[in-house]
């Protein structure tokens, strides 16, 4: 989803992804994000969306003076930030050499889409009477599509995320969308080791569209039938194109 980032407990790196000293590419954007009151924790969520969105791929060391001068935070704020965001298992310390961004191991990915469908399946199945609040996953659905017609996968990568936290977010739940961010950002990881993107994505933009038509028709039991079918069918697809990846790579 170079050597590997360390697994949770920051022991050896799994993989191995060409490894750069990573520029800050375009955090100076999200300078404004910050306004006057930063914290480490309005950092790490920059950060945390700057790697679901792939700017930040497996293996990447994080420029501490390029980020925190894109950011203008200090290096406290930002050390507090790359703490936050490997406690929360995106980015590995390593002694002596830096901040890397994390390469997941395949075990990781089994762990994620557990959540996943744990977390995902209640939110459908807990939903209320119809209509329900879809131009989240409606412009999630029509950016894949969009980014599908102009060959751009990474974008369809994106878009998919995308549509995911929205639907998360039709439960109203500040503290679902908070750990589903960064489960997902975790999953971005595992995506990005992959060297099929058009393969991987592909097959599940019509299953993002059904799933929002039912959704749209107010059918939750059909949505969340689903919902459960695709997650298992990408964890299958997912977990065996990322073994055959990582096993294709020296340690």
């Amino acid at each position: 989803m170079a050597p590997g980032a360390a697994g949770a407990t920051g022991g050896r790196r799994e993989g191995a992804v060409a490894t750069t000293d990573r520029a800050p590419g375009g955090l100076a954007d999200d300078r404004a994000l910050l306004g006057r009151t930063s914290t480490a924790e309005r950092v790490a969520d920059i950060l945390r969306t700057r790697i679901a969105e792939g700017f930040f791929p497996p293996g990447d060391r994080l420029a501490e003076d390029a980020i925190g001068k894109a950011l203008g935070v200090s290096r406290n704020t930002l050390r507090e930030a790359f703490r936050l965001l490997t406690h929360e298992r995106l980015l590995v310390h390593e002694l002596n050499r830096g901040v890397f961004v994390r390469v997941l191991a395949v075990e990781d990915v089994t762990d994620i889409y557990r959540v996943r469908r744990l977390v995902e399946c209640a939110v459908v199945q807990g939903l209320g009477d119809p209509p329900y609040a879809l131009h989240g996953l409606d412009a999630a659905v029509a950016d894949g599509e969009r980014a599908a017609r102009e060959g751009d996968w990474p974008g369809v990568s994106t878009a998919n995320i995308h549509f995911h936290h929205a639907l998360v977010a039709l439960a109203g739940s500040a503290r679902t969308d908070e750990l589903m961010r960064g489960v997902l950002a975790e999953l971005r990881l595992a995506f990005h080791v992959v060297d099929d993107p058009r393969g991987l994505h592909q097959p599940y933009l019509v299953r993002n569209r059904e799933i929002l038509e039912a959704l749209r028709a107010g059918e939750r039991a059909r949505a969340g039938a689903l919902l459960a079918g695709y997650l298992d069918d990408s964890r299958t697809r997912l977990v065996e194109a990322y073994a055959r990846r990582v096993a294709d790579v020296p340690a």
